[in-house]
């Protein structure tokens, strides 16, 4: 059996979702520095540039034995990186996960919400995932707004890295 695969590079209508590359890591360690953005992400703390390396080696290598994994998320105008949108999958993780963090510069703009939504779609449709889980911070109000908006509906709370998590979970279209 072939084990179904994610597109490596795909685009919305603003974004260009791709594979990240070594000229990326600068601007995803300022996007990860940012205390703000990343507060709510793993244990609450800024990412240091290494720890953003780490991350960025992490994804491609989820890319490489899964064959899906987080995309960087870029402007198609510019190329700018912006952040990642994908899934988590990883060993002893509660379950396939769809994720996202942007830079604060480009929150409210609808761009979480686009890759997020195209990113679940994959999901779906191609890689054919029934269950997909979002777990989200309970003081992250914009992340729950969004997973909601996206059709996910909260099944209870996990601990997560030490701390709570809510369990929205994504149910397969139709």
């Amino acid at each position: 059996m072939t084990a179904r695969r994610a597109p490596e590079r795909f685009t919305t209508e603003r974004l260009e979702l791709r594979q990240f590359a070594l000229g990326d890591h600068a601007e995803y360690a300022r996007i990860t520095a940012d205390p703000d953005v990343t507060r709510y992400i793993g244990a609450g703390q800024p990412w240091t540039p290494e720890i953003a390396w780490r991350s960025m080696a992490g994804t491609l290598g989820h890319w490489q034995l899964l064959g899906y994994g987080l995309w960087a998320v870029t402007l198609r105008e510019s190329g700018r990186l912006i952040g990642h949108c994908g899934y988590i999958d990883v060993y002893g993780w509660p379950a396939f996960e769809l994720a996202w963090l942007l830079g604060r510069d480009h929150w409210g703009r609808g761009y979480a919400r686009e890759a997020a939504g195209a990113a679940l779609a994959i999901a779906q449709q191609q890689l054919r995932k029934e269950r997909i889980i979002s777990l989200i911070r309970p003081q992250n109000a914009p992340s729950i707004k969004l997973a909601q908006a996206l059709g996910a509906t909260r099944e209870g709370a996990v601990d997560l890295m030490g701390s709570p998590a809510e369990l929205y979970v994504h149910r397969a279209a139709g």
